[in-house]
């Protein structure tokens, strides 16, 4: 792909569309831009600038600037991603929405938010929960991560069981598309049948087919009534098998995360603190809701019973604080690890999801390979993090993790699953996009990116490459 270099021409009409502080090309400014938070450097590209946007009549200025420059716009909120969606592959700038940090609204009545892209998911849950609401979407960074960034990678989290992915939660957003135009697609209704629906492919588009400046979300009335439950297995076949039964129970869970003792056993050495069954244990942490304390009591007795029918050693209700910061730890606990790191984001039907982890695990077996693995399990999401001995050449293990990714892929797709559950394609996922998408599937979407951003300016080289 060639584009036009960021010239002191182009850098000047950018300062005017901005203001001379929301541009800058001094390299070190520019480092922590060159990468998400994919620590690996084989994956880091600097920009050639980066543009802070605080409205989106500057974010349209910038993009029509590049279309009749032809250079890139690499779209970027928190960098908190963990596909380099957000890395400049081919140069040209960055464009950060971090400025864009205000809620603007938050209706009681009507149960809407109304905020600008760099909001920070969780001050979005706390504002909600000062009006005695509820912000349903809670991706494991939410203490870092933007809502535009939720919205452009349809972040999944820990509570999908129950209320779905980020999509679910949004009404509407105000894009710029990538001609320049500022388009507001999507409408605050329960349902509507009014052409195709924008809004949805917007979302999770990895910033590909719109850049994200404002958007109306969902809120609900806080529950009021909730307890986290700690079922521990001896083994992780146990753990993943009782999840099916939990769903079949007729008893919809928030949330049924997995952990497994190695990984419980690096986030404890990573909090310093002693976490219950670690000696052996497998987590699955379920939390639910009741309408009063009754109906929790009850729900509370029949996952205990069913849990430990399906083999746990022990089911007793969670410190609500502690036992999510060791499931938010996961990531953190690995990177204490080791900064090399395959991340997987695979995802199957929950039903097919204990056949997946033993096949994960026959083949970390088989190559050799060290794993963390954590899970969304009640929406059949597992997190794999391969990591990379220091004493072990990066050739020979990205060669294994590329042997490894080849089967797991075949095994996935043949059961009915896909690459990412939530993190997203990015750059990094890009080559298995195209190895293993259905081929008719995939040149519907390069038709929809053509059609769209006709100069390919947004955010190229994500996903799939255009021709």
């Amino acid at each position: 792909m060639r584009y036009e270099p960021i010239t002191p021409e182009i850098l000047k009409k950018l300062q005017a569309a901005v203001g001379p502080k929301n541009v800058t090309t001094d390299p070190d400014k520019m480092q922590p831009y060159s990468h998400d938070e994919v620590t690996d450097p084989a994956y880091h590209h600097m920009p050639e600038a980066v543009v802070f946007a605080e409205t989106a009549e500057q974010v349209a200025a910038v993009v029509q600037l590049a279309n009749d420059y032809h250079f890139p716009v690499v779209p970027r909120g928190a960098g908190t991603g963990l596909a380099c969606g957000a890395v400049p592959i081919y140069g040209g700038i960055v464009l950060s929405l971090e400025k864009m940090n205000r809620i603007l609204e938050i209706n009681e009545d009507a149960l809407y938010a109304v905020v600008e892209p760099g909001v920070r998911t969780s001050d979005l849950q706390d504002a909600a929960e000062a009006k005695g609401l509820f912000y349903a979407g809670d991706p494991c960074s939410g203490d870092s991560c933007f809502i535009g960034g939720n919205i452009a990678t349809n972040a999944g989290g820990n509570r999908a069981v129950k209320y779905g992915t980020t999509r679910h939660q949004v009404y509407d957003v105000e894009i710029v598309n990538p001609t320049g135009r500022i388009v507001q697609l999507g409408a605050r209704l329960q349902k509507q049948s009014t052409g195709y629906c924008l809004e949805q492919l917007v979302i999770g588009s990895e910033g590909t087919l719109g850049i994200i400046t404002k958007a109306t979300v969902k809120l609900l009335p806080k529950p009021k009534y909730a307890l986290d439950l700690l079922a521990v297995f001896d083994s992780p076949e146990q753990a993943i098998g009782a999840v099916g039964a939990i769903l079949k129970q007729g008893i919809v869970p928030t949330c049924v995360e997995y952990m497994d003792n190695i990984t419980i056993r690096s986030v404890e050495k990573y909090l310093h603190e002693k976490l219950q069954g670690s000696d052996s244990g497998n987590y699955l942490i379920v939390e639910v809701e009741g309408i009063h304390d009754d109906d929790l009591d009850d729900k509370a007795v029949a996952l205990d019973e069913l849990c430990t029918q399906h083999g746990a050693s022990s089911v007793l209700v969670a410190d609500h604080n502690k036992i999510w910061q060791a499931r938010k730890a996961f990531a953190e606990a690995v990177r204490a690890e080791s900064l090399i790191v395959s991340k997987e984001d695979v995802v199957v039907p929950v039903d097919q999801e204990p056949l997946l982890l033993a096949e994960i695990l026959r083949l970390a077996g088989k190559y050799g390979l060290i794993t963390r693995i954590a899970s969304h399990a009640g929406d059949g999401n597992i997190h794999l993090n391969i990591l990379k001995p220091d004493d072990t050449p990066y050739e020979d293990w990205a060669r294994r993790v590329e042997q490894n990714q080849q089967e797991l892929y075949a095994f996935i797709y043949a059961h009915g699953g896909r690459l990412s559950g939530e993190h997203g394609i990015g750059f990094k996922r890009k080559h298995l996009m195209e190895e293993f998408t259905n081929p008719d599937e995939l040149a519907m979407m390069k038709a929809i990116k053509k059609a769209l951003d006709p100069n390919n300016i947004l955010n190229p080289g994500k996903i799939f490459d255009i021709e």
